[in-house]
């Protein structure tokens, strides 16, 4: 590097921040954090039994379908986090891009999203604890439970960015061993039914009395969630060395990287179920155990739950600490509640005071637990609420395209095919919203009340409603100051595009 050269720390002081995190991240360690939050593993536990039960073996085609779409808003995140890395994404590029208002709303929505996914994510994980001893929890037990392991991941949270890659390394290589290695076990050496079980519903529509079309779709609904988080690798942005070029990388790496591993899994695990119209009926509520108990004999059971168990963890870890930096990048402009204790940082340049609140709010929702129907409702709510920022974040982009305020600059540029793509990109997202919102009774359980099957609209409009509120009331965009970008022209300090 010659002494003209800008670093990382020139580059975000460009943007009007100062280097207050620790800047030690890989491009590896930051795809190892965003592989961690995207989890093959919980992806697909989250996804596997309510699409097949919908769709039965022809559920799998929602995955590529899926995958394909986020493809489509990763094209669009990889030229703003080269243009601006910097943590709190959809916030700091909306605040580039368009109106204060629209840009805080955004954050504010982005980050609830993530928070309450947490909630999800601790409240999944539970139960594997009480699996690994062969016991059955009680709502309250798994409530308490669930809280340990959002305090367990705040402890190593804090202890900075390096303890957490550490961490989420552990998790990393059970994802390997769960999701590579036992699913080509799977498919190669233990396969039941030929490919025909993919194009077959296994009269899973006929049963809940929608079509096929409608099936997909809801199907389609369901497997958003298995490729969602991603952007946990913009969160370290300003941790990661060379961010301009090595954060999109890391966003493609991830994403791919776990896409075509859920969509091995899920072909595995259908065709080596020992009788997917189990599944379809109710009878069998976890087809991934079941597969490979089936496969390996009841020894590989423990073995197994030991190694989701570790993924779920991992997953938490990353996707809280990915949850602290966006409140850090709120905070640090004054505008979230609490701004001055949220934007602290300790002495392990970890931001404590995002995750305390961080922490606090997952946590606060976790009562919801002791009634399965409001815990459903929260974890309905999760998928939908993710998909508000995208779709927010991928039109202004595009407006700012098409108006001619924002010309992409950073080391990463897609050129012509950058307008196309982002308007597939809006297409793909605005559908995919509505689809999850779209209140089905046939994705809730047999007989859940009304606001269970309403709850991805319900959520987002409560959300969307109390952010409003907090924002006519305190007028947080009046304090967020003019675009960085103006000031010094980001293209110049960004590393030129190899």
């Amino acid at each position: 590097m010659t002494e003209n050269t800008p670093t990382d720390a020139d580059r975000l002081a460009a943007l009007g921040y100062r280097q207050e995190l620790r800047r030690s991240l890989s491009v590896l360690g930051n795809i190892s954090l965003g592989f961690a939050v995207v989890s093959p593993v919980v992806g697909l536990y989250a996804a596997v039994q309510v699409g097949m039960g919908v769709a039965g073996g022809a559920w799998v085609w929602a995955l590529p379908l899926c995958l394909l779409g986020q493809c489509l808003v990763v094209a669009v995140y990889a030229e703003l986090a080269s243009q601006w890395p910097l943590a709190g994404g959809a916030y700091q590029w909306s605040k580039r891009l368009t109106g204060p208002a629209v840009a805080w709303l955004s954050g504010w929505m982005w980050q609830f999203a993530v928070m309450f996914g947490n909630t999800t994510v601790a409240y999944l994980a539970s139960p594997w604890l009480f699996a690994l001893a062969g016991a059955t929890p009680t709502p309250t037990e798994q409530v308490l439970v669930s809280v340990g392991f959002i305090l367990l991941c705040t402890l190593v949270n804090a202890y900075g960015i390096n303890s957490l890659r550490r961490f989420v390394g552990l998790g990393i290589a059970a994802e390997v061993v769960a999701s590579v290695l036992v699913g080509l076990a799977l498919l190669l050496f233990f396969r039941r039914h030929g490919l025909g079980l993919f194009t077959d519903f296994l009269d899973a529509p006929a049963g809940l009395g929608i079509s096929d079309t409608g099936a997909l779709l809801a199907a389609v609904a369901v497997a958003g969630w298995a490729f969602i988080g991603f952007d946990a690798c913009v969160s370290t942005a300003e941790e990661t060395k060379d961010a301009a070029r090595q954060v999109p990388r890391a966003m493609w790496w991830s994403l791919l990287g776990v896409g075509l591993v859920v969509v091995l899994n899920a072909v595995a695990v259908g065709l080596a179920h020992p009788d997917p119209a189990d599944v379809v009926h109710g009878k069998d509520l976890d087809p991934v155990t079941t597969a490979v108990t089936h496969a390996f004999g009841g020894w590989a059971d423990k073995p197994f739950v030991l190694v989701v168990l570790i993924s779920f963890t991992a997953c938490l870890m990353a996707s809280q600490g990915g949850a602290a930096r966006g409140l850090y990048s709120l905070a640090r402009d004054d505008v979230f509640p609490f701004s001055r204790h949220v934007r602290k940082v300790n002495r392990h340049r970890a931001p404590i005071g995002g995750l305390v609140a961080a922490s606090v709010i997952s946590c606060a929702a976790l009562p919801l637990g002791l009634s399965t129907s409001a815990i459903g409702s929260l974890i309905t709510f999760g998928s939908a609420a993710t998909f508000v920022p995208f779709f927010l974040l991928t039109l202004v982009a595009l407006t700012a395209r098409l108006r001619g305020t924002w010309k992409p600059s950073g080391a990463f540029g897609l050129g012509r095919l950058g307008t196309p793509l982002n308007v597939l990109a809006v297409l793909w997202t605005g559908f995919e919203l509505v689809n999850i919102c779209w209140p089905r009774a046939v994705l809730a359980p047999a007989g859940a009340p009304w606001y269970q099957i309403w709850a991805a609209p319900l959520g987002v409009g409560v959300v969307t409603l109390t952010g409003l509120a907090y924002l006519l009331a305190r007028r947080p965009d009046r304090r967020m100051g003019s675009a960085q970008q103006d000031e010094v022209r980001t293209d110049e300090l960004a590393p030129a595009a190899g």
